[in-house]
């Protein structure tokens, strides 16, 4: 059987310390930060993809995109996202839901400043989701750029930045024998959170 989540424990500290395992443990060549973005339009139209988490924090959770992607349509018109952590060498798994609002440009700036430079210049040269006529398009594009920024500083692009998702409610799951999984939910009740457990 599961060992049960001991319960009185609060949920960003515990995130914290799953994904300090998860980091530990990830077998070679999976990166742990890796989450499932869910967002839906304005028009109810659901999505989904996979993005990675840069930092999390008592504020929440904090992810960077193109403004111009679809998900940050998505996130900017409807303010709300789910995230979702399968951490499967674990066999464990946390579920995000919550609001969502741009990050401060001094914060998006100060991530963008500690990408590669490669990256960097990649930022620049991507229409996220824009039609692309071939690959030899976006490979000029990114040469151009480099050639533009060649010897100083690559600066953000002011189309690029983060996102801050403040949870309302975080579940834990762990894998258990017979199917006997083990569920344990937080829901944010004013400056607190009250946990319960969910039936597998």
């Amino acid at each position: 059987m599961v060992e049960a989540f001991d319960v009185p424990v609060d949920p960003i500290a515990r995130f914290l310390a799953a994904w300090s395992r998860a980091q530990s443990t990830a077998p070679a060549g999976v990166d742990p930060a890796a989450m499932t973005l869910a967002t839906t339009s304005a028009a109810l139209e659901p999505s989904a993809r996979v993005v990675l988490l840069r930092d999390v924090t008592a504020d929440g959770f904090r992810f960077f995109t193109n403004y111009g992607s679809r998900k940050a349509r998505d996130l900017d018109s409807t303010g709300r996202a789910a995230l979702c952590f399968h951490w499967f060498w674990l066999e464990e798994q946390v579920r995000v839901e919550g609001a969502v609002s741009r990050a401060t440009p001094a914060e998006s700036d100060a991530y963008f400043a500690s990408r590669p430079r490669g990256s960097q210049i990649g930022a620049w040269a991507s229409r996220q989701g824009e039609p692309l006529a071939s690959r030899e398009v976006l490979d000029v594009r990114y040469r151009e750029t480099e050639r533009r920024y060649d010897g100083q500083p690559v600066p953000r692009p002011p189309f690029w930045g983060g996102f801050t998702l403040v949870p309302d409610v975080i579940e834990f799951w762990r894998a258990g024998e017979y199917r006997l999984h083990d569920r344990l939910q937080y829901r944010r009740q004013g400056a607190g959170w009250t946990a319960r457990r969910l039936y597998p």
